[in-house]
């Protein structure tokens, strides 16, 4: 059968948020055909155990080795069958509504291969989802303590398009992979997610890719989610953070991005 929608979540080490995601989906009731799918990244935490109890109907993919947010998304892929595809974090907060937002606004748009909502932190503040196309230097700057030199903090601040008020519609060069929804079609010639990126920058590259194939990339701000996200980086600055091992995955993943399209100009975006 073909659905409406296939919600895809990957999960590590999350029990408790991924058991509230679960339950504000069920408890939103989407007026849709959907199907959850979810991909353990061998947590062994208790996570599977909880999903297989309290979630029955959740298709649950228990990886042994965790082998990364793409590989985790691209499983989910081939696992699922809905005309549109939700890559959702753990971490996600649903409104009643707000999935049926998302599909109508794929249903009415064709040229648009991705939308993703406004995220909000939980205190209500706009959280910075949709973002520029980084630069060499973005993710030493926003990892390391050079990030809070002033040059640095005005790079950063066009990067996170902070000063754009967030509440129009419009194309975006991309946006978190935290919370996407894409176009089962734009997929399949866009291709999946690139497992070279064991996290971080797998978003960027296929947001980069679907613009590529002249799939629009839109930010929608009428539809809203809370993220309880927080940045490791942020929890930990200074000197302390260069040595946290996400920190050195972040920067790594941006050389292999920077080498991937190195003297690639970015793609050039259709209002």
């Amino acid at each position: 059968m073909n659905l409406d929608l296939s919600v895809i979540i990957v999960n590590y080490k999350e029990p408790g948020f991924l058991r509230q995601c679960l339950k504000g989906i069920r408890s939103a009731n989407p007026r849709l055909t959907y199907e959850i799918i979810v991909i353990d990244n061998a947590s062994n935490d208790g996570s599977v155990d909880m999903v297989r109890e309290h979630f029955p109907d959740v298709q649950l993919l228990a990886q042994t080795v965790n082998r990364g947010f793409a590989v985790g998304v691209n499983l989910g892929l081939r696992a699922s069958s809905g005309r549109y595809v939700l890559i959702l974090n753990p971490d996600m907060a649903i409104f009643a509504g707000s999935l049926e937002s998302l599909v109508a606004y794929l249903d009415a748009h064709s040229q648009v291969g991705m939308v993703a909502p406004k995220l909000l932190n939980p205190d209500g503040s706009v959280q910075m989802s949709c973002l520029l196309f980084p630069k060499l230097t973005t993710p030493i700057l926003r990892r390391t303590p050079i990030g809070q030199l002033p040059f640095a903090r005005r790079q950063l601040r066009a990067y996170l398009m902070v000063d754009w008020d967030h509440r129009a519609e419009r194309p975006v060069e991309w946006v978190l992979g935290s919370c996407m929804l894409v176009r089962r079609s734009a997929v399949d010639h866009v291709g999946p997610m690139d497992e070279r990126f064991f996290m971080y920058f797998e978003d960027v590259d296929w947001c980069r890719r679907f613009w590529e194939k002249h799939w629009r990339v839109v930010y929608l701000p009428s539809v809203q989610l809370v993220h309880y996200h927080q940045r490791m980086s942020a929890e930990n600055p200074g000197l302390k953070g260069v040595f946290q091992k996400l920190t050195r995955i972040h920067i790594q993943s941006g050389f292999k991005y920077f080498q991937k399209y190195w003297r690639i100009p970015n793609p050039q975006l259709v209002a």
